[in-house]
């Protein structure tokens, strides 16, 4: 599509996770008639790939929907979650042109040239075969090698709209790898919709595949998304002392409640959970979850022996937030709601705790760190990882940008190391 003879311009507005990331780039990688742009105003295409974990995540793109339509002109398209719950609504209500499923992004040069507008969701069981060669704006790669999930949690909606579990295929994710690495690319986050279970029905797993990795030349840091307890079996702890592992695990346990995990259709213990956060803590593994406060049923009894149970974890992060009502899942009919006041209260007192405890163990954690520097800060400073996943900020006159650093002995802030170099 060109306008007198020049490209037209896009916008790419990412919501929710990484697998939406690694999707909107491999989208911008098949863009050969359009020029990508990083500002909406300045933006003929507006794409909105889409996240709608919960009923907030969906009002949260309309109302995003609604801004664009208010403040511009661009033609709007409509892709990941949000398309299966609240396309077709979008698509009658004339508020976005083109609306179109996770396996239409490869398609996505010819949609966005459509005269006529469109609804095409495709299918819930393809296999991404996508290879891309950059990361437009990020020095990190995300490695999607698995779509969809088996488990069937209360509270979620995304089996039904990711499908079910399915890998991709190991040599393609490898040459993908291998890609990369050649263009300058050492750290690879490895990302799907439950990650642990790749390979689940072949001859294959998480474990046999990062070793693999490791084998390409230029590879010097594997991380890995959120992870299941049950997925951490023989075969993954084996790989616990490797070098290029990262030393920061994510494991989702949801709640420490066993009465939660049970209410939740969770497939985690409680107390296995509690064993294997200790085998990792010994090995001076940075460890961070999931949690969801304010579930349908978590009385003050459940909570009480919640936050008893989170004390005891070894935890340095934590990805909680307050229960939101997601339609059409089990836990959308469950009585005994909780306010959003108790909610509010609740994820203080446990953040407030796993932050107390991320200090701690950055006081102990504070010597050859080894840090990929994402990008500079709006105050002039450098902000980056360090193998423990805690934010690094850094103080130089030279560009970092990209680059890899190692602090042997930094000064430990309450929110953030800070290097001086």
């Amino acid at each position: 599509m060109t306008k007198n003879n020049k490209k037209s311009r896009v916008y790419f507005k990412t919501f929710g996770c990484r697998t939406n990331m690694f999707d909107s780039q491999v989208m911008m990688n098949k863009l050969d008639n359009f020029e990508i742009t990083n500002d909406e105003n300045n933006a003929d295409v507006i794409v909105i790939n889409s996240c709608t974990v919960t009923n907030s995540a969906d009002t949260t793109v309309r109302s995003y929907v609604n801004h664009i339509n208010n403040n511009t002109k661009a033609k709007i398209f409509l892709t990941g979650c949000g398309a299966h719950t609240k396309g077709e609504d979008l698509f009658k209500d004339e508020k976005v042109f083109g609306v179109f499923g996770q396996s239409e992004k490869q398609k996505i040069d010819k949609l966005l040239q459509s005269d006529t507008a469109f609804y095409e969701l495709g299918d819930l069981k393809f296999v991404d075969k996508s290879i891309i060669g950059e990361f437009i704006g990020k020095s990190r790669a995300f490695i999607k090698i698995q779509e969809g999930c088996n488990f069937r949690c209360n509270y979620c909606i995304i089996p039904f709209v990711r499908g079910d579990a399915r890998s991709m295929d190991e040599e393609r994710i490898l040459q993908q790898v291998s890609k990369l690495s050649s263009n300058g690319f050492g750290e690879f986050i490895l990302t799907g919709t439950n990650v642990g279970s790749y390979g689940t029905g072949s001859n294959t797993n998480i474990a046999r595949l990062m070793k693999r990795m490791s084998q390409i030349r230029g590879v010097r840091r594997i991380r890995i998304g959120s992870l299941e307890p049950i997925q951490i079996n023989d075969e993954f702890k084996e790989i616990l002392d490797e070098p290029w592992l990262e030393r920061h695990l994510h494991i989702a346990l949801q709640h420490t409640s066993q009465k939660m995990l049970k209410i939740m259709n969770r497939r985690n213990h409680f107390k296995q959970d509690m064993e294997l956060f200790e085998l990792l803590r010994d090995k001076n593994f940075a460890l961070g979850t999931d949690f969801i406060v304010g579930h349908p049923g978590e009385s003050e009894e459940i909570w009480n022996e919640a936050v008893s149970n989170l004390k005891l974890l070894p935890l340095t992060h934590l990805h909680a937030f307050s229960y939101s009502k997601r339609d059409k899942t089990v836990s959308a009919t469950m009585k005994d709601t909780i306010s959003g006041d108790v909610a509010k209260k609740r994820l203080h007192q446990i953040t407030n705790i796993v932050e107390h405890k991320n200090y701690q163990f950055r006081l102990k954690h504070n010597k050859n760190l080894d840090i990929l520097v994402e990008h500079k800060t709006k105050n002039g400073l450098y902000s980056g990882l360090d193998q423990y996943f805690n934010k690094i900020t850094i103080q130089s006159n030279e560009d970092l940008s990209g680059n890899w650093i190692t602090c042997n002995d930094c000064i430990v802030k309450d929110k953030y190391n800070y290097v001086q170099i």
